[in-house]
């Protein structure tokens, strides 16, 4: 796909960060350039308009500025999933695994209700915990998750196999080959 293409040759790597022999995949030039940006957000409005999605829940902090574009968009209710401890009112929390410890992430518990289809957005699958723990707050309050999305999927990290595994659909613009 041409527009693909065109998102994965304005991606930055990034050497050795946050630590040596990771490639950072940088999707900041992405946001900064207006034409990419349009281009990004287009990708994903039109494979997700006219579907049966009631709100779009982003992943902290990316997923934010990607799923409230796109909510926008598609007229629909954005919903932030946060790390621990950020969000103001009553939370629902899941916990997940990183490479070197865990981390959680947390839902307002009024975020979706019963039947709600919820698209969740991130910018990137590494290992699938976020987007999991994403998939599992949603879920604790009754609602659907229609479709995991992101802009760059590092397959050799395993996430995207396993969050198929675990009966998400996932949808992502580029593949990035090592890690």
């Amino acid at each position: 796909m041409l527009d693909a293409d065109y998102i994965k040759r304005n991606i930055r790597t990034v050497p050795d960060w946050p630590e040596k022999g990771v490639q950072f995949r940088d999707i900041t030039p992405l946001l900064q350039n207006p034409k990419t940006l349009r281009v990004l957000i287009d990708l994903f409005v039109h494979r997700y308009m006219g579907q049966d999605i009631d709100l779009v829940a982003g992943i902290d902090a990316r997923g934010f500025i990607l799923g409230a574009i796109v909510a926008y968009e598609l007229n629909l209710g954005f919903v932030p999933i946060r790390k621990k401890g950020k969000l103001p009112f009553t939370t629902v929390e899941e916990q997940y695994e990183l490479e070197y410890g865990s981390a959680t992430v947390e839902l307002h518990a009024d975020a979706c209700k019963p039947g709600d289809r919820v698209l969740i957005i991130d910018d990137l699958i590494a290992t699938g915990g976020t987007m999991m723990a994403g998939k599992k707050l949603v879920e604790k309050l009754g609602a659907t998750v229609v479709e995991g999305a992101a802009i760059v999927d590092l397959p050799e990290l395993g996430g995207s196999r396993r969050l198929r595994e675990a009966g998400l659909a996932l949808h992502t613009l580029v593949d990035f080959g090592g890690h």
